[in-house]
């Protein structure tokens, strides 16, 4: 089976505009977020998702400069940039990241595929959506599920938030979505990017345990953090995007 992760970037943003291309160590975050997928070991084919805005050509610049396809198509509904994304490069089974998880660890994704294949779901997830409880941090969330459902919720979704989202539809549509639990309790920690507290804990992370091949993983981020807990207190009363909190909830009431 062929996977291809799809990350979904662009400039705008409300809380931090052209967050993704603050550079660290000579590299921008998306830069920095495409290399950490690349060591994926199951991982076939990455894809870049990017609006036609001028504003968004930086970001196919830099896809390009990776070495990764890019598909360039609506700003506002993200779900028909997935769907001809996947569709013109021929994807089988999507992997969704977004650009806000430049720190994402390359072996969840390795251990997502896998699980992905062990339990035939028809969508895997490490994000709740169903009232389950955290366990992987934000910044390493990661969803796979085939090309024959991103096909039908590009099709038949409907509502605003459905085409804003990607995959609200798919949850409210399918009954079999395995949530992938981590061993262990990471939820404490906030590594994605959204505020510009987010940008500094990233910063900090990636200058004071990355190297020139970035293989840290969440254990060594976790490691940090815990032996430097005024870098864990920068972001960690930053709230999740009421969107996304509004999305979650809307799911768990469709699902009562």
């Amino acid at each position: 089976m062929k996977y291809s992760v799809i990350i979904q970037a662009r400039r705008g943003s409300t809380r931090l505009p052209g967050k993704i291309l603050y550079s660290v160590k000579d590299k921008t975050l998306l830069e920095f977020g495409i290399e950490r997928i690349k060591k994926a070991k199951l991982v076939n084919q990455i894809i870049v998702a990017t609006t036609t805005l001028d504003r968004d050509d930086v970001i196919e610049d830099i896809a390009k400069k990776c070495g990764v396809e890019v598909f360039r198509g609506s700003e506002e509904d993200v779900l028909a940039r997935y769907y001809y994304a996947a569709r013109y490069n021929n994807v089988q089974t999507v992997i969704r990241i977004t650009s806000d998880c430049p720190l994402i660890d390359p072996n969840i994704i390795d251990l997502a595929i896998n699980e992905y294949e062990r339990t035939q779901c028809d969508i895997l997830t490490n994000v709740p959506n169903n009232g389950e409880k955290l366990t992987y941090p934000r910044g390493m969330d990661v969803e796979i599920f085939s090309m024959k459902l991103l096909e039908d919720a590009f099709f038949n979704a409907e509502k605003k938030y459905e085409r804003e989202h990607v995959t609200p539809y798919l949850y409210k549509n399918k009954n079999n979505v395995y949530y992938m639990r981590s061993p262990k309790d990471y939820s404490k920690y906030r590594l994605t990017l959204d505020t510009q507290e987010d940008l500094e804990v990233i910063i900090r992370i990636i200058d004071n345990i990355g190297d020139d091949n970035n293989d840290f993983n969440l254990n060594d981020i976790a490691d940090y953090l815990e032996k430097n807990p005024n870098i864990k207190k920068i972001n960690e009363e930053v709230k999740q995007k009421e969107a996304y909190i509004w999305y979650i909830l809307e799911l768990m009431r469709m699902q009562k």
